[in-house]
């Protein structure tokens, strides 16, 4: 089924607003895993050129928010056992940095850093700005990050980043997504802050585990959507 797409009607930062636009239907679900990002269709249906419509959709594929083959582009397709995969690696490598995180040296900056984009999220939260409680979230998990010094670990975590990026944007839209993740970005903001390494592991795994039972329910109502419009489909059928 073709989504009915909003035309862009400002000219200023055109780009980015076609960025934004389409970064925001994927995470409503408007455009669904295994559909087609055509350019011209995409353009046409946004009222813009195909110039800026190309540079979104480079933009998206850079972040790992869509698939693409150098020609062509789709919104990412995450199997059971692609969830499955992603999660059992997250869970070996996240808890095991941040439990490193929490008993080394860190920066005091770097707890600030942490403590003010936790802040931020739960501003965005409160006003229900979607948008802005991803960024604090990707912030707070970069902040974090940033101060694991063994390299090796950190290029593992980012061979996966692409998919984590995208699975934030199709759970962050939630509300009780979102109160959950924050419950969890207290929690490990605290590990950190007590420099208590076994509660940061444990933490850790609990909130990777909530993120993928609230990433398993997306897909699942996606699912569903996209089944009860085929049968709505084949029953119009003459």
């Amino acid at each position: 089924m073709t989504p009915t797409l909003t035309p862009i009607n400002r000219p200023a930062g055109l780009a980015n607003q076609v960025y934004q636009t389409l970064r925001e239907y994927l995470g409503s679900r408007v455009l669904r895993p295994g559909q087609p990002l055509q350019e011209a269709t995409l353009a046409q249906q946004l009222g813009v050129s195909r110039t800026p419509v190309r540079e979104a959709l480079a933009r998206l594929l850079s972040e790992g928010l869509i698939a693409g083959d150098g020609r062509s582009f789709m919104v990412p397709i995450l199997s059971d056992g692609d969830v499955d995969e992603i999660y059992q690696l997250r869970g070996i490598l996240e808890p095991a940095a941040l439990a490193w995180v929490a008993q080394s040296n860190y920066q005091p900056a770097a707890l600030q850093e942490l403590e003010a984009a936790f802040e931020q999220a739960k501003t965005a939260h409160a006003g229900s700005d979607v948008d802005a409680f991803r960024d604090a979230n990707a912030l707070f998990h970069q902040a974090w990050q940033g101060q694991v010094t063994n390299q090796r670990l950190i290029r593992a975590i980012e061979l996966y980043a692409g998919h984590v990026r995208y699975l934030r944007v199709l759970t962050l839209g939630s509300e009780p997504a979102r109160k959950a993740t924050l419950s969890g970005m207290k929690k490990i903001h605290s590990a950190l802050r007590r420099r208590d390494p076994d509660s940061a592991e444990r933490v850790m795994r609990e909130h990777l585990e909530t993120a993928r039972k609230f990433l398993r329910s997306e897909l699942d109502a996606i699912e569903r959507e996209v089944c009860a419009e085929g049968s709505a489909t084949a029953s119009a059928l003459p």
